[in-house]
């Protein structure tokens, strides 16, 4: 598994203090640094505007061109810089997804600025572009074997209402999002599965705070699972936010470190069974930086068969928390899977 990442990630800076900062990436980079495996780190490019046009309205990329300093929406503050980093974050979702697709190998995409909350034609959730939309909308309009169907399963804590919107009418890409319901974006809920040809391509599982380890395997078990399998995409694309975690500052769900691994070896999985291990990660969220640090380093190490001991292991839901919340999506999904 490779790494994309740039060293003008760590020049994106929101405001002073703000909770989205290159100290994120410097803990990755830094534990990185203190283990004995060195997986290989690809620089990317950024987008182009053909690139961005895709899934952004032009109206919109022109104001993140000149829009200069200042809050363009009460969580994201544009610099004078924001739109080349947001560029070459998107870049980095481009590359990773191409070498998972062309090359069938497994890439973790660690781009800041993230992405999932951009919606076509605004900001949001210190989010410009949509990094995992772009890719997505690359891979099925590429010339040379374009992709039949992307699926995206989203397990950061807050729901990607940016991903969810754009593909929210289409068949062509399948959208899952495991999220805390009543916290930003306040989007998300179990009733909205897609319209017209997209109606049933959408799978929202709003859990609730306290939601840990169990209840994630049984949505994992009893939704995203057979779905994935039915669906039978070209490629997976996880947006994965580590601040699910029970140490994270800005949530209350309760994900340990070894949640996030079993998902992620889940997943890994599930690609090489579906789609010739067609899969890419891309960093979303993540703010306390010893968790954020560990899930990222252990996903790397365990795909490149390297040891790497957990410390952020608790298990804070062991009862299915959010068994009704499962029991719930499935019975409004079996309107479209064969479900149990």
């Amino acid at each position: 598994m490779s790494l994309i990442y740039h060293k003008r990630y760590l020049d994106h800076i929101l405001t002073w203090g703000h909770p989205e900062s290159p100290e994120r990436l410097n803990a990755i980079m830094n534990k990185l640094d203190t283990v004995d495996f060195k997986p290989e780190i690809l620089t990317p490019e950024p987008v182009t505007d053909n690139d961005l046009k895709s899934v952004h309205t032009p109206e919109y990329i022109e104001l993140m061109k000149n829009f200069g300093e200042g809050w363009m929406d009460p969580n994201t503050y544009h610099h004078e810089e924001s739109y080349e980093l947001a560029c070459l974050a998107a870049g980095g979702g481009l590359l990773g997804a191409k070498l998972a697709y062309e090359e069938k190998r497994p890439t973790f995409v660690i781009p800041r600025p993230p992405g999932h909350h951009a919606e076509a034609a605004s900001s949001g959730g210190f989010c410009y572009f949509n990094n995992i939309a772009i890719a997505a909308q690359n891979l099925l309009t590429r010339k040379k074997s374009p992709a039949e169907r992307v699926a995206i399963v989203d397990i950061d804590v807050h729901h990607g209402n940016g991903t969810h919107d754009i593909f929210f009418n289409r068949k062509d890409v399948l959208y899952i999002s495991t999220h805390q319901w009543g916290i930003y974006p306040g989007t998300g809920p179990a009733e909205l599965t897609g319209e017209g040809p997209g109606e049933g391509y959408t799978v929202n599982i709003p859990f609730y705070s306290g939601t840990g380890d169990s209840s994630f395997k049984l949505a994992k078990q009893q939704i995203i699972e057979p779905i994935l399998k039915q669906y039978k995409p070209s490629i997976i694309l996880i947006s994965i936010g580590t601040d699910a975690h029970y140490r994270d500052p800005l949530a209350s769900l309760a994900l340990s470190s070894a949640g996030y691994l079993n998902l992620a070896k889940h997943f890994i999985k599930l690609s090489k069974d579906l789609c010739q291990s067609r899969i890419a990660f891309f960093l979303e969220g993540g703010y306390d930086l010893n968790s954020l640090a560990e899930i990222v380093n252990a996903i790397v190490a365990n795909f490149n068969n390297n040891k790497y001991e957990l410390q952020y292991t608790e298990q804070l839901d062991r009862d299915c928390a959010g068994e009704n919340v499962v029991d719930k999506v499935v019975e409004v999904q079996k309107n479209y899977w064969e479900l149990k």
